[in-house]
Formats: structure tokens, C-alpha cells, sequence
């Protein structure tokens, strides 16, 4: 049974930073490529940033600069840093995982598991 529990949101000031963590139960990150996404109150869900089984990583080209993803394999665990937050940074963000490759990564119907979400606000 694949779970992908998520940890890391809450308040933040404008300017901070923020590390959303995302762990994987039941199958490992060398078979998958991870997403994250994040959905703004009113909006559409929307592709932050992927990274595949080999560690190659793709973003949004608005938001690569504050963005980061990364795996650690040991801990099974994959991390979104997120630095010199902004208001409108104020989303759910998910963490995702889909089989093979990232093509189409910032299709949300490329993942078959998500995780629970976690609140971000910036104030």
C-alpha cells in the first residue's frame, strides 16, 4: 500500500522560508519520479517542480529561483525548499508520485499518489 504522508506547512511571514517534507511508504523513490504542486485558494492545481528516479529536476520557470526539490534516498523522504516566501505563495501544496519518467510532469494526471496537502500561509 503506497502513502505519501506530508509535514511542513503552516504561518509564515513574507521574506521566510519553509521545507515541506514528504514520506514515502510502501515503494521507493527509484522507481517513481516525485512532484509537488500546490493548489492557491480559487485557483487550479499547478506543477511546482519535479525530480526523477535518476535526480534530474524540472520547474516552473516562475518559480525556480525561490524553489528547490530534492530526495534523500536513505530516508525515503522528498523536500520542496521554498526561501523568500511571498503572499502568494498561499496554497495547499501536495506532493506526488507517478511510475517511469517525468515527462508531462506538470500534468496532475501524470501522478497516481498523492499526498494529504499541507496549508501554507503568508502573511
Amino acid at each position: 500500500h503506497v502513502q505519501l504522508v506530508e509535514s511542513g506547512g503552516g504561518s509564515v511571514q513574507a521574506g521566510g522560508s519553509l521545507r515541506h517534507s514528504c514520506a514515502a511508504r510502501g515503494y521507493t523513490y527509484d522507481t517513481y519520479c516525485m512532484g509537488w504542486f500546490r493548489r492557491p485558494p480559487g485557483k487550479e492545481r499547478e506543477g511546482i517542480a519535479v525530480i526523477d528516479s535518476d535526480g534530474d529536476t524540472a520547474y516552473a520557470e516562475s518559480l525556480k529561483d525561490r524553489f528547490t526539490i530534492s530526495v534523500d534516498k536513505a530516508k525515503n523522504t522528498l523536500y520542496l525548499q521554498i526561501n523568500s516566501l511571498k503572499p502568494e505563495d498561499s496554497a495547499t501544496y501536495y506532493c506526488a508520485a507517478a511510475l517511469g519518467s517525468a515527462y508531462s510532469w506538470d500534468d496532475p494526471r501524470r501522478y497516481t499518489y498523492w499526498g494529504q496537502g499541507t496549508q501554507v500561509t503568508v502573511s
